[in-house]
């Protein structure tokens, strides 16, 4: 994932990839540190070197060689650091600007498979009905254990309208999905809002990219101007988003908060060491927040999560969240290639590590859809209901039908919603309790 773009030194290792491959006495120097180059190792190294050049069945030429061996180095580390030609780092650029071909998936690798992050909204593979969790098992025929992460990026990438059977394991089915999709060039609008009742918005930040903050705090004017004033309350939904760019989580945290840390990372580097800290003004004005997260919402999301929980800036609903809480930095190289090294660690305001634990919510919600045969059993029977009832005021002159178109209007404007998004319905639910709480204590 595209967490954090930034320059940093490299530690050059040119004794290990010089084109003789001479061996000699050398140092890695770190700021703070000198430690002697393993030289038994890089003998090892270079013999095997050596024979896959000799041996091996076909000839291989040395940057081939040279570049797998690069590969294998990050590979070994985990499963976000990666070794990126220049048309890789191309693509990267592209991906955190917002367009870029493929499927649209957010991907990463568990025990040698595929695993899908996230799917990105109103791409292929999202409408196609890929989910986050999916392991994939099968790129077409050919199987993806063992295969490096690049390289199954590289099939799945391919010209917009190109079809590709992705096999997937999902929790919870007794057999693998076989899913065509059909390429295409993904072009993610990363804000998307709408007025959910009278007052009350609703932001969806699909993605975090460069202009996202910006795109937030529009999208909010545009809300404001929608309820001829401010919001009563908003639902920011983060399910489902893979992260992004670093810089985007802190300016989306900061719309909402006044003071304090946002967010902090720790590294081995003093260049990895960085906090950062909210400016004293709130675009809502203190209105009461509620943000969905799940199981998909990864890295740059976790961060406005946790930083938004930690300072009780808003209620968290949903599942909890993906765990993905290191820091990515790209690091350019000059055969225009570049390195995504993993440098350092996020952390929420309050001290707490976001990898591998993720964010729990305030109050859990689990996917659920609402039955629309249970419709009819969402209105109760009234006195007016009820045969011979002693007439109201409101009756006598002539409101009651009035009245009832009231309440069958109220009924169609929540059953929709709750159709549509029950996650979203409840988090409406919520902020309406929350401004009405908040009301009363003013």
């Amino acid at each position: 994932m595209k967490s954090l773009f930034r320059s940093m030194p490299v530690l050059a290792f040119g004794a290990l990839l010089g084109a003789s491959l001479t061996l000699g006495e050398g140092v890695l120097a770190g700021k703070n540190e000198t430690e002697t180059l393993p030289l038994e190792d890089l003998r090892t190294f270079t013999e095997i070197f050596a024979k896959i050049k000799n041996d091996y069945v076909e000839p291989i030429e040395d940057k081939a060689l040279l570049e797998n061996a690069i590969r294998g180095m990050l590979a070994g580390l985990d499963p976000h650091s990666a070794y990126l030609v220049p048309a890789d780092y191309k693509e990267l650029q592209a991906g955190t600007s917002g367009e870029f071909g493929g499927l649209g998936i957010e991907v990463g690798m568990e025990d040698g498979f595929v695993k899908v992050i996230s799917p990105i909204d109103d791409t292929p593979a999202h409408r196609a009905g890929v989910k986050a969790g999916d392991l994939v098992i099968r790129l077409d025929d050919t199987p993806v254990k063992g295969m490096a992460l690049s390289d199954a990026v590289k099939i799945m990438r391919g010209k917009p309208g190109t079809d590709i059977v992705l096999t997937i394991v999902r929790d919870g089915e007794d057999k693998p999905l076989k899913i065509t999709i059909t390429r295409d060039v993904i072009r993610v609008t990363s804000v998307k809002s709408e007025l959910l009742d009278s007052g009350y918005g609703y932001v969806r930040i699909s993605q975090f990219q460069s202009r996202t903050g910006d795109n937030l705090r529009e999208a909010l004017d545009k809300l404001e101007g929608s309820a001829d004033g401010p919001l009563k309350g908003l639902v920011l939904d983060l399910r489902n988003n893979p992260g992004g760019v670093l810089s985007a989580a802190v300016s989306v945290s900061d719309a909402f908060l006044k003071d304090g840390i946002i967010v902090y990372t720790e590294g081995r580097l003093d260049d990895a060491k960085l906090k950062f800290n909210a400016k004293p003004t709130d675009i809502l004005n203190g209105a009461p927040l509620v943000v969905l997260v799940n199981g998909g919402s990864a890295s740059a999301s976790e961060i406005v999560a946790g930083a938004l929980q930690d300072h009780q800036r808003a209620i968290i609903m949903g599942q909890k969240t993906f765990g993905k809480g290191s820091v990515q930095t790209i690091l350019p190289m000059d055969n225009g290639s570049a390195l995504k090294l993993t440098t350092a660690k996020y952390y929420t305001p309050s001290g707490t590590s976001i990898q591998a634990t993720g964010i729990s919510p305030d109050i859990e919600l689990e996917n659920l859809k609402f039955d629309e045969s249970d419709a009819s059993a969402s209105r109760r029977i009234k006195e007016a209901d009820l045969a011979r009832h002693l007439e109201g005021e409101g009756e006598k002159d002539g409101t009651k039908s009035t009245d009832k178109g009231k309440d069958a209007k109220a009924d169609k404007s929540a059953l929709p919603l709750a159709k549509r998004d029950y996650a979203i319905y409840e988090a409406l639910n919520l902020l309406k309790g929350l401004a009405i709480l908040q009301k009363h204590s003013s």
